[in-house]
């Protein structure tokens, strides 16, 4: 068998997420059905990640293994013809052999995502779907002081979906960094960690927007970490603006 590393990029805006399921229409099942047809088998790609309906990806890697035996293709053809039969929304950037216990996933030493918000006076209708439109200034400063008080390891319980702590063992995790950065009419937040709760990034990025409004205060915030209480955090903000940017191995 043979153990193929993938990075892909993706506009997540047509597609219900990247991960297989029911309704169909995934990143996962537009992938898994090219490269059938070019591995001639059927194969099941690992993803280093779920993202939502709607969230976007610079740079996501997944691996998949296949009996090399069944393929005349090399990796070259595999990568040329990915991108010859994938959606126009959805890019190959590398395809490379991998070590044979390789797992996207697993082997995912954390991630970094952003936040684009299009702050321009004016529609933007060329960031449609990719850039969150927000029209307030922006106090970077403030923004920056609850930034700090969410940075490290903490129990994230007030920054994820109700439903999916059900199933979680812990809502522990480390943020390796928050950031802000400001360029021409655009405002992104940079979010990096080891791993993240289903609606954790939208959920911090949301908070920092309430405190910039006046909605919570930076006591807020210690609070919501404190106590785990989900209403002393901020809004869940829309997923059009997220992107996953960078894995970490």
């Amino acid at each position: 068998m043979k153990n193929l590393k993938f990075t892909i990029s993706y506009k997540g805006t047509a597609y219900n997420g990247y991960q297989s399921q029911p309704c169909g229409n995934t990143i996962q099942d537009n992938i898994e059905k090219v490269l059938k047809l070019l591995l001639n088998q059927k194969v099941v790609i690992n993803g280093c990640s779920r993202t939502d309906a709607g969230v976007h990806a610079r740079e996501y890697v997944f691996n998949v293994k296949y009996d090399e035996s069944l393929s005349r293709i090399d990796i070259n053809g595999i990568l040329r013809g990915s991108n010859a039969l994938l959606p126009d929304d959805i890019a190959v950037l590398s395809c490379e052999e991998a070590d044979e216990g390789f797992h996207a996933r697993f082997d995912s030493k954390g991630k970094e995502y952003f936040y684009l918000f299009d702050t321009s006076r004016e529609k933007g209708v060329f960031t449609n779907d990719l850039a969150l439109p927000y029209h307030y200034e922006m106090d970077i400063a403030k923004m920056s002081a609850a930034a700090e008080i969410i940075k490290g390891e903490h129990d994230f319980a007030a920054f994820c979906r109700a439903e999916a702590k059900e199933h979680l063992k812990t809502t522990v995790r480390t943020v390796y960094d928050v950031r802000i950065k400001q360029k021409d009419n655009f405002t992104l937040i940079y979010v990096s960690g080891s791993g993240f709760l289903h609606n954790m990034v939208r959920i911090i990025a949301g908070t920092l927007i309430y405190v910039n409004e006046g909605k919570r205060t930076l006591d807020d915030v210690k609070s919501a970490i404190e106590s785990g209480n989900r209403e002393k955090a901020g809004i869940t903000l829309p997923p059009c603006g997220l992107y996953l940017n960078k894995v970490f191995y």
